[in-house]
């Protein structure tokens, strides 16, 4: 609340229209946030593993997008490296194939291993990322594209099983979060060259 010192000095005509603006600019943000917000991913959650599920259009030809899929180093986030540089990553889209990184200091770490290829229709990753690397725990990512309206429908589906120190808690909304960022930036570099999703 606002005091009646500050009402009577700015006027209730400006401090009213103040508090429409404010309250109009709120309105609008949160109606921004609840219309870009993608719906929750976790598609099942199990005693020992649970499976993210995500769709997305994109604006550019199945070859494309396979070509930027297949080149991480362009568009991946660097928050979800060790060396916090994406230019560090690989992946060579061959069965038994590496998506791998350099370390500044003459490390390497292998992300996870190419298990089958269908060039512009299906990649199939096996490997866990991030930190589910240092637990026992295996997962199966899966990308296919398909040809719609001039452009492609991407699904991604990872599927995680094992164990997990501790429990899997919260692991399901963090693996949401990291895989639907990545899908967004994939669609973003590849429909518009950079890596960074537009409003």
């Amino acid at each position: 609340m606002l005091s009646s010192a500050i009402v009577h000095r700015l006027g209730e005509g400006m401090v009213f229209d103040t508090l429409r603006a404010v309250a109009g600019f709120v309105f609008a943000l949160t109606g921004l946030m609840i219309s870009t917000a993608s719906p929750a991913a976790v598609s099942d959650v199990g005693a020992n593993g649970f499976e993210i599920a995500i769709t997305a259009h994109i604006a550019a030809t199945p070859e494309a997008v396979y070509v930027a899929l297949t080149a991480p180093r362009l568009w991946w986030n660097p928050a979800h490296t060790y060396s916090h540089d994406a230019a560090n990553l690989s992946l060579d889209p061959h069965a038994g194939g590496c998506f791998c990184e350099t370390l500044t200091d003459g490390g390497s770490v292998q992300h996870a291993t190419v298990a089958f290829v269908m060039p512009n229709r299906t990649l199939r990753l096996r490997g866990p990322l991030g930190p589910f690397q240092s637990q026992g725990i295996a997962s199966a990512l899966t990308i296919t594209l398909k040809p719609v309206n001039g452009g492609t429908d991407l699904s991604l589906t990872d599927s995680f099983g094992g164990y997990m120190k501790g429990g899997f808690a919260n692991w399901p909304k963090a693996a949401d979060a990291m895989l639907s960022d990545l899908v967004a930036r994939l669609k973003a570099y590849a429909e518009t060259g950079g890596p960074t999703p537009t409003q």
